[in-house]
This record gives C-alpha cells, structure tokens and sequence, in this order.
C-alpha cells in the first residue's frame, strides 16, 4: 500500500512552512501528486524534502541542490551523485574557512581600531 503524506503532515514533522514546501514544488525539486486542491506527498517526495532541508541548511542554494539531485535521476546515477556532492562540500568548506578568516582579521581590525581610538583618548586627557 503506497503511503502518502499531507502538505499538513510534512510541514509539522519538519518544521517548515506550507510556503515552503509549494516554493520547493515550483523550483521542480518535488513533484507531489495532486488530487483536486490536494497535494500528496510519497514517502520518496519525503525523503527528497529531508534531502533538501539538509542541502540548505549546510548552506546549498536551490540551484546546487537542483543539480545533485539532476545527476541522482540520470546517468551515473547515484555515484554520480555522491562524487558531485562530495566536491560540493569541499566547496562549501573552503568556503566557509575563508569566510571564517575574514571575520577573524575584521575582528582583529576593530580591536586595533579601539585599542587606538582609547589610546588617543587617553593622550587628549578623556576617560572613558
């Protein structure tokens, strides 16, 4: 017997919007049946929204995630798949490791702009 969910049900076990989950539907990243007004989900429609929840919240956009599941649906499959998302999170690690150092030489910056600021107040006679 085929399982299907409601709009309803996956909002709630995942914690996001209806919005949300007709955002996803409207980019082609899942495909529910629908019967009237009624959209109803299969659970491989379930496991791609996880899929996708978990692609944005390590920082995928729509399009990355749009393209490694491309590559799942078509040859090679699901090797294929798994080397792109591979090479996507070397990707997203650097980048995120630059970002890092750029908020730690921000970091330092201020505190060489404070540390001078407090200097020269101290030279003009100012407490702070």
């Amino acid at each position: 017997m085929n399982k299907y969910y409601t709009i309803t049900e996956l909002t709630r076990e995942f914690g996001v919007s209806t919005r949300t989950l007709r955002f996803y539907e409207d980019e082609g990243l899942i495909h529910p049946e629908r019967r009237g007004r009624t959209r109803l989900f299969r659970a491989a429609d379930r496991r791609l929204l996880q899929e996708i929840l978990r692609g944005r919240r390590i920082g995928f956009t729509i399009a990355e995630i749009r393209e490694i599941i491309k590559v799942y649906k078509e040859p090679p499959g699901e090797l294929g798949q798994l080397k792109l998302m591979m090479k996507r999170i070397d990707e997203k690690r650097d980048e995120l490791r630059q970002k890092r150092k750029d908020i730690d030489e921000t970091l330092e910056e201020l505190d060489n702009a404070e540390e001078a600021c407090l200097t020269r107040l101290a030279e003009i006679g100012v407490g702070t």
